[in-house]
Order: structure tokens, then sequence, then C-alpha cells
């Protein structure tokens, strides 16, 4: 949380940060992290490429939901960019053509690093839950868990917690099976 006295940080602020790095600001506070490593990236994209067929374009699954890799959401003041944000199309019928969008998604995913996962669990969840994001997934490479949280009330409460080789049904998604090894393997 920005201190009192302290400068809330701005957009040109976060686009000064270097290539190398994603930026975020939270509570006017700028989060810079590094990209992300190789297990991060590994399960990001097998998460994306497991529910793109089937939720996206209705290929052996009830189809309805854009789902993106790594979209820059500007909420009121807060700018967040989730490993994986999905929308229903009931809500995004048409793909807007924007560097960033300010209609929160109905589900997103983060993938927690130890450089990462106080910022994911700790200054983020409450800025999703503020703009009412239905669900949220948070994935530990390393530990190899899934965290599911459903929005309840505007808090979240854990819906599901997995691990290891587990083959789950995990809310939003649950109309199709999920092996979590898929996640891990390299």
């Amino acid at each position: 949380m920005a201190q009192p006295n302290t400068p809330r940080s701005t957009y040109a602020d976060l686009l000064a940060l270097p290539p190398n790095l994603v930026g975020e600001i939270v509570d006017g506070e700028l989060y810079a992290s590094p990209r992300p490593a190789s297990r991060h990236s590994q399960a990001s994209s097998a998460l994306g490429g497991e529910l793109w067929g089937p939720f996206r374009k209705g290929l052996g699954g009830p189809g309805g939901w854009v789902i993106l890799d790594e979209p820059e959401l500007h909420l009121r003041e807060d700018v967040l960019v989730p490993d994986l944000g999905g929308w229903r199309r009931a809500r995004m019928p048409e793909m807007p053509d924007t560097p960033a969008f300010t209609l929160a998604p109905d589900w997103v995913a983060e993938v927690m690093s130890p450089s990462t996962k106080r910022l994911d669990r700790v200054a983020k969840l409450p800025v999703y839950a503020r703009e009412g994001v239905a669900h949220v997934w948070l994935i530990d490479p390393i530990a190899q868990t899934l965290e599911v949280l459903r929005l309840e009330r505007e808090r979240y409460v854990a819906v599901l917690t997995a691990s290891g080789d587990e083959v789950v049904r995990a809310e939003p998604f649950d109309a199709m099976e999920l092996t979590l090894s898929s996640l891990w393997e390299r």
C-alpha cells in the first residue's frame, strides 16, 4: 500500500519501466516484476492451451469465452496484468481493439512465483473482488498447486485446492476435466 505522503504512481511511471519488467499499479503503488521464469510461462501457456479449444472455440466444450494471455486491465486507478483473463461472451460479445481493458474479466489466473506471490495474494485480490471478478485461480508451478477462489459477498472463498497430477473440474470451467500435470510438464 502506498504511504500517505508518497506520490501515487502514474501510468507514465509504468511506461518508463525497462522492457524486461512487467509493471502494475495497485492502490497507487508501482510494482515491477521480472518477466516470468520458465516454470511460470509453462504453466500459464499450458493452461491457456487447455482452455482455448473447449471454451474459446467451443471444440469439445461449451464455448462462450474470450480468453487472453496477460491482458492489461485498467480498473479505476489500478493497472493489473493477470497471467490469463477470461470474459464471458455475454459480457464482451466483441473483442475491442484496444491496448487495455476497462471491463473487468469474469475469471483470472495468476501464476505465482516467489517474487509475485505477495502481490498476487495480498494486493491484487482485493482489486479483483472490488471489480466483481467472479473466479480467481492461483497457480503455483513450484509447489504444483491450483487454488480456485469464488467471489461471495465481496470476498473470495476457496472452492478447490488441488495438486500434483490430480484431475479436477474447476469453476468456471468445470464442463471439462483438467489434468494438473499438464501444467507442470517440461
